[in-house]
C-alpha cells in the first residue's frame, strides 16, 4: 500500500520573497547575458558541451518526467523545494495529468531530534568552527517509513522530491538538483533557506557553521553513494527557472576536461578590509559595492564549474569531477586526497583597503584533533600588485615574550585600545612577485595596499584571529577573536633570523632556454606544494609530471594554452588548472612583452601529511 501523503496546500511553506540578499550579481543562465571586455578576465567562463545538451524551464523537464513511471528528485542543500513543487505542478496542470506527489520533509525525523544529532558538531553556541560531522544523511530522516512508499498505480507518474529522495531505494530514474556555494549562502542571508532538518532560519554565521560542518558534510557523501543513479543534473540558482542535462552528457564533458585544462567559475565577496583592485580590474563585479575582500579563484568546495549549449549556461558542483575522476585530476597522491582537491588560489584585495587581522592557523594534528580535517591551512602570499608603502607582517621579533605578546592582545580585546604590532611581529616590504611563506602556526598578516593570491592547501576557514586593527565588520559588528586557539598554535620559534631564512621565498634558476626562464620559489617543509615562476618571452612546454598544476598568469596580457589537441586563451590573472592526466602543454605568450605565469604543483614526497605532527596541543 503507498503510504498516504499530505498534498503540497498554503497550509504548508511558503516561497520566500526575498530569495537572495548580496550585492553580488547572479550568474547569467544565456551567454547573451554575459558582458564581458575582449582580452580580459572572465568571471564566467563556460566549456561546451556541444548542440542540444542543456535544457531550461520546468516545462521542459516536465516533459521529460512525464516519459518515465516514477522519478526521483534530489538535491543539495540550498534549494528552493517550495519553487521546484510549484514550477513543475504548473506545468503538470497544463498538461492535464495527474501526478502523485511524496514529499522527503514528511519523513524527517522531528527537529529536536536532529538538534541532539547535530550537536556534537557544532561546538559551544559562540564558537566560530564545530567539527566535521561523522553522521550520514539518512540518519535524519525515519529511513524505513522513506523506504515503505510506493508509487501510485493510478497516476500518470509518482514523484519523490526534496533532499535525501534517493534514500527511498526506488529504482527509478534520479534526478538531481544542485545550487551552486554563493548562492546557498545569499539565500541563507535572506533566510530564504534553512539548515537541513531546521523549520526555520536562524543568525547567518550559526547558519553557516552548520552548513560547513554539517549539511554540506552528508550532503557530499550522498551524493558520492547515489553518483552513478543520477539520470539528470540540474542548475536551480536562479529562483523561477532552472538549467538541466542528462548524466550521460555530462560526464564525458566532465572526463574530458579531467585530461585537457579547465578554470572553475570565480566569485567575490566584500570585508571588513577590502579594496579596490578587483573593482577596478575585473569586468562585470558590482561597481557599487563597498569594496572587494576575496576572490574565490580556485577555492574548490566552494566553487562550480559552467557548461554551455547553444548559448544555455548550467553550473554543477566542482565535486563532481572530483567524484568521478580523482585520479586523473590529482595524480600520484590522489589516493592521499580522495576526491578533495588540496590546492587552493584566491585572492586578498587590501588595496585602498585595510590590514588582515593578526593571525594564525591550526597545526596538523590540531585540526585533526579539534575540527576534524585531514590536511590543514599551509599557505603562501604571492604579491600579484602592491602601492609603494605595502607590507606584510609575518614571523616574531627576536625576542618576543609571548606571556607579553598575549597580555597586549587581551587588553586590546577586553579595552579595544591598539596593539603596537610592529613590536612583537616582524613587518617586511612588499614588492611585486614576492613569496611569503606561512606554514601553519605562523604569525602573520597582510598589510593595506596589496593585492595577494594567496596560494594555500584547501581548508579555508580556521583563521585563529588574534588582534584585528579595532576594525568592525560590514555589519558595525567587532569580529570574532580567538586568542585562546592562536596560542595553541603559535610558532614562538619562527623568529628572528628564521624569517629571512625559511620563510621568504628566495628564487633560484633552476632552467633556462634562448627566450625564457624557470625560477623556483621554494616553500617551507610544512608545505606539501611548490611554487616555480616561469618567465618567457614566446611559448614554453611543461610535463605534469604525476601532479595536477595550478597556474595563473602574474605579467602579460594573456596566454593560449594547448593541450589535449585543444588550444585555449587565458587572461591575466585567471586562474587555471591541468590535471594530471593532460601529461603535458604547451603555454604561448600572446603578448609584445615577456610574460610571468605562476606553476603550482604537489611536491613529490607528502609523507609529512601521513603522520601527525605531534606539536598540537
Amino acid at each position: 500500500m503507498t503510504e498516504p501523503t499530505q498534498t503540497r496546500t498554503e497550509t504548508r511553506k511558503n516561497i520566500p520573497q526575498l530569495c537572495r540578499k548580496s550585492g553580488q550579481p547572479l550568474m547569467p543562465q544565456q551567454i547573451n547575458g554575459i558582458s564581458s571586455e575582449a582580452g580580459a578576465y572572465s568571471m564566467y567562463p563556460f566549456h561546451s558541451l556541444g548542440a542540444n545538451k542543456i535544457r531550461q524551464g520546468y516545462a521542459s523537464l516536465a516533459d521529460w518526467i512525464l516519459e518515465q513511471k516514477k522519478v526521483v528528485i534530489d538535491g543539495y542543500s540550498g534549494v528552493l523545494w517550495e519553487t521546484v513543487y510549484r514550477s513543475l505542478n504548473t506545468a503538470f496542470q497544463e498538461k492535464g495529468v495527474r501526478v502523485h506527489w511524496i514529499f522527503t520533509d514528511d519523513y524527517l525525523k522531528p527537529e529536536i531530534e536532529i538538534d541532539a544529532l547535530v550537536a556534537p558538531f557544532l561546538g559551544a553556541e559562540d564558537a566560530v568552527w564545530g567539527t566535521r560531522c561523522t553522521r550520514s544523511l539518512s540518519d535524519f530522516f525515519d529511513v524505513n517509513r522513506l523506504a515503505a512508499i510506493e508509487p501510485d498505480a493510478t497516476a500518470d507518474c509518482t514523484l519523490v522530491v526534496g533532499t535525501g529522495a534517493a534514500l527511498c531505494g526506488w529504482e527509478a530514474p534520479v534526478v538531481y538538483l544542485d545550487v551552486p556555494k554563493n548562492e546557498i549562502q545569499y539565500r541563507m542571508r535572506a533566510g530564504a533557506v534553512t539548515n537541513l532538518g531546521a523549520t526555520t532560519p536562524t543568525l547567518a554565521a550559526r547558519m553557516y557553521k552548520r552548513f560547513y560542518f554539517v549539511d554540506w558534510v552528508v550532503h557530499n557523501a550522498h551524493k558520492k553513494q547515489i553518483l552513478n543513479r543520477i539520470t539528470v543534473l540540474g542548475d536551480v540558482q536562479w529562483a523561477d527557472t532552472l538549467s538541466w542535462a542528462l548524466s550521460a552528457d555530462i560526464r564525458p564533458a566532465f572526463a574530458h576536461m579531467a585530461r585537457s585544462s579547465f578554470r572553475v567559475r570565480p566569485w567575490f565577496e566584500p570585508g571588513a578590509w577590502g579594496g579596490q583592485w578587483m573593482k577596478d580590474h575585473i569586468p562585470g563585479l558590482n561597481p557599487e559595492e563597498v569594496n572587494y575582500a576575496w576572490s574565490f579563484e580556485l577555492i574548490v568546495p566552494e566553487n562550480g564549474i559552467v557548461f554551455e549549449s547553444n548559448g544555455c549556461l548550467l553550473e554543477l558542483a566542482f565535486d563532481f569531477l572530483m567524484l568521478w575522476d580523482a585520479v586523473a585530476v590529482i595524480g600520484r597522491h590522489a589516493d592521499f586526497f580522495g576526491d578533495e582537491f588540496p590546492i587552493r588560489f584566491d585572492f586578498l584585495d587590501t588595496w585602498n583597503g585595510g590590514n588582515l587581522s593578526i593571525q594564525c592557523h591550526p597545526r596538523l594534528s590540531y585540526i585533526r584533533k579539534h575540527f576534524g580535517e585531514r590536511i590543514t591551512q599551509d599557505e603562501t602570499y604571492y604579491i600579484l600588485d602592491c602601492q609603494n608603502d605595502a607590507k606584510v607582517y609575518l614571523g616574531f621579533r627576536d625576542g618576543i615574550e609571548p606571556g607579553v605578546f598575549r597580555d597586549a592582545l587581551e587588553n586590546s580585546h577586553r579595552n579595544q585600545v591598539e596593539v603596537p604590532v610592529a613590536e612583537f611581529v616582524q613587518v617586511h616590504k612588499a614588492h611585486k612577485h614576492d613569496l611569503f611563506l606561512i606554514p601553519n602556526g605562523t604569525v602573520h598578516s597582510s598589510g593595506a595596499n596589496n593585492l595577494v593570491l594567496e596560494i594555500s592547501s584547501t581548508p579555508y576557514i580556521f583563521t585563529f584571529k588574534m588582534y584585528d586593527w579595532l576594525q568592525v565588520d560590514l555589519n558595525g559588528e567587532p569580529r570574532a577573536i580567538n586568542i585562546e586557539h592562536a596560542f595553541n598554535n603559535l610558532r614562538f620559534d619562527y623568529k628572528g633570523s628564521y624569517v629571512s631564512k625559511e620563510l621568504l621565498a628566495h628564487p633560484r634558476l633552476i632552467s633556462n632556454g634562448d627566450d625564457w626562464e624557470i625560477y623556483h620559489l621554494p616553500t617551507h617543509p610544512h608545505h606539501f606544494y611548490d611554487v616555480h615562476r616561469v618567465e618567457f618571452d614566446s611559448r614554453i612546454s611543461f610535463t605534469t609530471d604525476e601532479s595536477c598544476n595550478v597556474l595563473m598568469l602574474v605579467e602579460g596580457s594573456s596566454v593560449t594554452v594547448q593541450v589535449a589537441g585543444e588550444e585555449r586563451v587565458y587572461h591575466y590573472a585567471e586562474t587555471f588548472v591541468i590535471p594530471e592526466a593532460a601529461k603535458s602543454y604547451t603555454v604561448i605568450n600572446n603578448g609584445t612583452q615577456r610574460a610571468k605565469m605562476v606553476r603550482v604543483f604537489i611536491k613529490e614526497s607528502i609523507d609529512h601529511l601521513k603522520i601527525d605532527d605531534n606539536d598540537g596541543r
